[in-house]
C-alpha cells in the first residue's frame, strides 16, 4: 500500500522513521513518500520536502513566514493528488498538518494523525474539526485517554509513546569528549533557530562559571554549524557535538534542557535536569490569553506525571541566577538529585510498555486497508 506521510519537526522525523520501519515489517509492499528529516530519509530515501525548510514556532514567527507556509501547503495538495496513497498521516506539526487531513479527507483520502495536538491545553475547539476529517488519531500521553472519551473523538487511540522504543532501542556509543574526567552536562537548547538565540548563549554563560564540568551542546546539523559557533563558541570545557543527541544524554551527569520532547528524552535517561524557555514576549502573551488555565506546567515531564517533578524556568525567570541557583540542586544536592530520579522511575511507569510504533502502524495499515 502507498503511505504519504508528513513531519515537520526533529522529533516527528525520530518518530516518523520508527513508524515506517514497523510499517514495512506489517505491509512488506509498503510505499512512502514523505516529508521528513534525515532519520526518516535513512529508511525510505530523499524525502519531498526536509524539516530544515519546516520548523517554524511562535504566533509572531508564522505569521512572519505565512508566504512560505500558504505555498507548501498548495503544494503538498498537489503532491498528494500525484502520489494517490492509500493513507496521508500527519505526525504531530498540527498547525500544517490538520489543515492537510482535513481537505485529504474532503477529498476521499483516508487520514491519521500520529501524535495528539495538544488540545487538552489550547485550541479544544479543534476537536470537532479532527472528529470529521480523521480517521483515526494516535495519542501518546496517558492522560489524553479520558479527555478525548470525555469529548466525544473514538477515532483517539492511546498507543503508548514512541521515545521508549527509541531509548530502549539506543545502543550506547563512547564521546570524543570528557577524557579528563570531568562530569558531563548536557546542553540541549531546543531545534529551531529561534529557540536556540533565546536559550544557548545563557547556557554558555552557565559553562564558564563551571569549570569544574565538561558542557556538551547537542547540536542539530540541519540548523546548520555557523549558529552554534556564534552562540556558544568552543572552550576548554564547552563545545558541540552534532546529531547525537543520545550519546550525549548517555554519558551525562545532569542537563539543561530547553522545553520540549528533549525534557523527557533526558528523564528516560535518568539525566536530572533544569527546564528552560525563552520565546518572543508577544507570543508568549498571545499564549497565555489562550493556553487553558489548568495547564500548570510546559515540560512532557511534569506534564505526564502532574507534578513539579524538574524546576522550569520561564521567559524572565530564565536568568542566570536562578540558573544557578537551580544547576547547584541537581549537581550538588544529593537529596534532590535522588528525588527527581526516584519521580522519573514513576513517570516512567505512567507511560506503560513500549512497542508505540508497531501499534500505531497497525492502526494506519488497517485505516489504509
Amino acid at each position: 500500500m502507498k503511505y504519504y506521510i508528513i513531519a515537520g519537526e526533529a522529533s516527528g522525523d525520530l518518530h516518523g522513521a520508527n513508524l515506517m520501519r514497523a510499517i514495512r515489517e506489517c505491509d512488506a509492499d509498503a510505499r512512502f513518500r514523505f516529508w521528513g528529516g534525515d532519520a526518516m530519509a535513512a529508511v525510505a530515501g530523499d524525502p519531498v520536502k526536509h524539516i530544515a525548510e519546516l520548523a517554524i514556532m511562535g504566533f509572531v514567527e508564522v505569521v512572519g513566514h505565512l508566504p512560505a507556509v500558504l505555498g507548501n501547503i498548495a503544494f503538498c495538495k498537489r503532491d498528494i493528488v500525484q502520489f494517490a496513497p492509500d493513507v496521508v498521516v500527519g505526525i504531530d506539526y498540527p498547525g500544517f498538518n490538520l489543515r492537510i487531513e482535513r481537505w485529504a479527507h474532503s477529498h476521499g483520502y483516508r487520514t491519521v494523525h500520529y501524535i495528539s495536538p495538544n488540545l487538552w491545553a489550547w485550541k479544544k475547539g479543534r476537536i470537532k474539526g479532527m472528529r470529521s476529517s480523521l480517521d483515526a488519531l494516535c495519542c501518546i500521553l496517558p492522560f489524553e485517554r479520558p479527555f478525548f472519551a470525555a469529548n466525544n473523538m473514538p477515532q483517539a487511540v492511546y498507543v503508548g509513546h514512541p521515545l521508549l522504543d527509541a531509548v530502549a532501542d539506543y545502543k550506547e556509543a563512547p564521546l570524543p569528549v570528557g577524557a579528563d574526567g570531568r562530569p558531563i552536562v548536557a546542553l540541549l537548547p531546543g531545534s529551531r533557530r529561534q529557540e536556540l538565540k533565546k536559550t544557548l548563549p545563557l547556557m554558555a554563560t552557565l559553562a564558564g562559571r563551571h569549570p569544574e564540568f565538561r558542557f556538551v551542546v547537542a547540536g542539530m546539523s540541519l540548523v546548520g554549524e555557523e549558529l552554534y559557533s556564534r552562540l556558544a563558541p568552543n572552550t576548554d570545557n564547552l563545545c558541540v557535538l552534532f546529531d547525537r543527541t543520545y550519546d550525549i544524554l548517555s554519558h551525562s551527569y545532569a542537563a539543561v534542557v530547553c522545553s520540549g520532547t528533549a525534557t523527557l528524552e533526558a528523564a528516560l535517561f535518568d539525566v536530572p535536569q533544569v527546564v528552560c524557555y525563552r520565546a518572543n514576549p508577544v507570543s508568549v502573551a498571545i499564549a497565555r490569553t489562550v493556553v487553558s488555565r489548568r495547564i500548570r506546567y510546559i515540560s512532557l515531564v511534569n506534564l505526564i506525571a502532574d507534578k513539579p517533578v524538574v524546576t522550569e524556568l520561564i521567559q524572565r525567570d530564565f536568568s542566570l541566577n536562578r540558573l544557578e541557583r537551580e544547576f547547584a540542586l541537581i549537581t550538588e544536592d544529593g537529596d534532590n538529585r535522588a528525588r527527581m530520579l526516584s519521580q522519573y522511575a514513576d513517570t516512567r511507569a505512567l507511560l506503560g510498555g513500549g512497542g508505540a510504533s508497531f501499534r500505531a502502524a497497525d492502526i494506519i495499515i488497517n485505516v489504509a486497508k
